[in-house]
């Protein structure tokens, strides 16, 4: 039982009383200290100070709101809302609506302040910023269309219309919604800007891919002597992360040391992000030892690390770590978890941490299914991980069947595959993966009337294939492949250094694999499609340009085939060089002729 709480005498006058206890309530919802808070509510429902009566009163009922919000209680805090007399003030309505929108409930937040302009409440400096929250936060299906322009018409009918708040809130709402367009204007016209006005824009056109203007934006407010907040440091981080520019991100990690923003956990788990898709995964570790304060986010991010680098002992390891340190596990959490026993093939571990998430009240979302049908198919089990799509809850997404027909191409299952496609485009997926994965699984077989047929209908319907792009960073400049590409400045370099380590791959035993060559050609054209795919040009290109003793690092946007997996082995062998690559699935350290993946991915 907590200690009884202070309270002041008997025969205190009303508004002293009431002051007082207004007083501890705020003290309490600092401290968000919820059983004492609930103690001293009792108190206020048996001396009858609630529902409220007098305007006294009327402030504990609004405390109580806030109180509940603070402690993640938004059904408390509309039934406090409710003891306040009528009709409530304009900043009870303001806390009502802030309470639903930041505890994640965006459908309620907007529905109380349409019910507060219904009641003749003005929108306020204290209420559009929280639903702006709300509309930003909802659903995409479940928003109305016009909701982002209709806050903003109404906003800028007020007279708060020039506040930097308001108008920091409304240019996050259009970035959050997609709006960027309407977020640029906006920031283009407002007479004042924040360091939130600054951050919503960046992280707006961050989160649409637009990296180089979220980049532009980030050096204008540099130039402009915005003091950055750690919001912004870590959505740049994000974007160099993204676009896996290592060079730039440790910049602005060094810049983040020097104000102090590194200790922040947000931008602690963007740099373990950073590090480990730039292939530094020891750096990533070492960030996240040393981070002062931890979150949920860095212990997510330092999983996914582990699981994409093949640390699947670590991975367990520190989610065991993350527990003890009494961190509660969402759902991404245990999709790395899932990701790691996928990359080590680990069935048994994989379908504990599937039982487990149920366990831990976690509902199993398709993410989870995917990552569990990726898990099945690459130790083979087809037809189990059908099973499993088959008594899903909810309709197998493009995903779900996508991971079907990798495992089916890795097998050579070419009738499952067949399923498995056909499912998919059902979907309405227009994917040229899906199609070209279902060609080369024919192809495998041996049935190069069914690939061609395929790429037939593929070509009827108007999909174009993905392009393989291979790129390395060095030196301060991006060099970036395609298959059999001859436009850079140093190809007859790069093409002579690639003829002469095959020698020496050859000697050392390599013998090209063109199962996955879906036309029916001859063994010398097959042979000659895939010597020079886009990483091994990126890795050429390594050899010649980055120093003895570091590793040459290359990222690609496809799945590396079987072939250059084979040969990326027997080049490091045979150059006694480390390639670090990183694929569209995970990471491939390749070192004096073995993978890190131990040839499972």
């Amino acid at each position: 039982m907590p200690a009884p709480l202070p309270l002041p005498p008997p025969g205190a006058p009303l508004p002293a009383l009431a002051c007082t206890l207004a007083d501890l309530l705020v003290a309490l919802s600092a401290a968000r200290a919820l059983p004492k808070g609930q103690q001293l509510h009792g108190h206020l429902l048996k001396a009858g100070h609630l529902p409220a009566t007098a305007s006294s009163h009327a402030l504990l009922a609004h405390h109580l709101l806030t109180f509940y919000a603070r402690c993640a209680l938004p059904a408390f805090s509309h039934r406090a809302f409710l003891d306040i007399p009528w009709p409530p003030a304009p900043a009870a309505w303001s806390s009502l609506i802030s309470s639903f929108s930041q505890n994640g409930l965006p459908a309620a937040a907007f529905d109380a302040f349409r019910r507060m302009l219904a009641a003749g409440v003005p929108a306020t400096d204290r209420s559009i910023p929280p639903a702006a929250k709300a509309v930003a936060a909802a659903e995409t299906a479940s928003r109305p269309p016009l909701a982002p322009h209709a806050l903003h018409g109404l906003a800028a009918k007020t007279p708060f219309a020039g506040d930097v708040f308001v108008g920091s809130a409304v240019l996050d709402m259009y970035a959050k919604c997609g709006h960027l367009a309407d977020a640029r204007r906006l920031f283009d016209e407002m007479p004042e800007r924040n360091v939130v006005s600054w951050s919503a824009l960046i992280c707006g056109y961050a989160d649409a891919g637009m990296h180089p203007a979220a980049m532009g934006i980030f050096r204008s407010a540099l130039e402009e002597a915005v003091p950055v907040n750690d919001f912004t440091v870590s959505c740049i981080i994000r974007v160099c992360a993204a676009a896996t520019l290592f060079e730039l991100g440790a910049q602005v990690h060094a810049r983040a040391i020097k104000t102090a923003l590194d200790a922040s956990p947000f931008v602690g788990s963007s740099l373990v992000s950073l590090y480990s898709k730039c292939g530094l995964v020891e750096c990533a570790y070492r960030v996240f030892n040393e981070a002062p304060e931890k979150n949920l986010g860095i212990w997510n991010a330092v999983l996914i690390a582990s699981a994409q680098h093949g640390h699947t002992p670590a991975a367990f390891q520190r989610f065991m770590e993350m527990q003890n340190a009494g961190f509660r596990p969402n759902h991404i959490t245990f999709l790395c978890l899932l990701t790691a026993c996928s990359h080590a093939g680990l069935v048994d571990e994989g379908k504990r941490y599937f039982a487990l998430m149920k366990e831990s009240g976690v509902e199993p979302q398709s993410e989870h299914y995917a990552a569990m049908v990726d898990l099945l198919g690459r130790v083979g089990r087809i037809k189990e991980a059908l099973d499993l799509i088959n008594s899903m809850p909810m309709e197998p997404p493009e995903s779900v069947w996508g991971a079907l027909l990798m495992a089916c191409r890795l097998f050579k299952d070419a009738d499952t595959a067949a399923i498995a496609a056909k499912r998919l485009f059902e979907t309405g997926s227009r994917s040229s993966g899906a199609h070209m994965l279902l060609s080369s699984t024919y192809a495998a077989a041996g049935r190069h009337v069914d690939a061609a047929l395929v790429r037939k209908a593929m070509r009827d319907a108007g999909v174009r294939k993905e392009t393989g792009l291979s790129w390395l960073e060095a030196a301060g400049e991006v060099h970036s492949f395609v298959s059999n590409c001859r436009r850079h400045q140093r190809s007859e370099e790069i093409y002579r250094v690639l003829e002469k380590v095959s020698e020496k791959m050859g000697a050392a035993g390599y013998v090209a694999d063109t199962s996955a060559v879906v036309k029916d050609v001859d063994g010398d054209e097959k042979r000659a499609t895939v010597r020079y795919h886009s990483e091994r040009l990126a890795i050429g290109l390594g050899l010649l340009i980055v120093p003895e003793g570091v590793p040459i690092r290359v990222m690609k946007n496809l799945r590396v085939c079987d072939d250059c997996h084979n040969a990326i082995k027997y080049l490091t062998k045979c150059t006694g060089r480390v390639v670090v690559l990183r694929d569209n699935r995970r990471f491939h350290r390749f070192e004096d002729g073995k993978c890190s993946c131990g040839d499972f991915w």
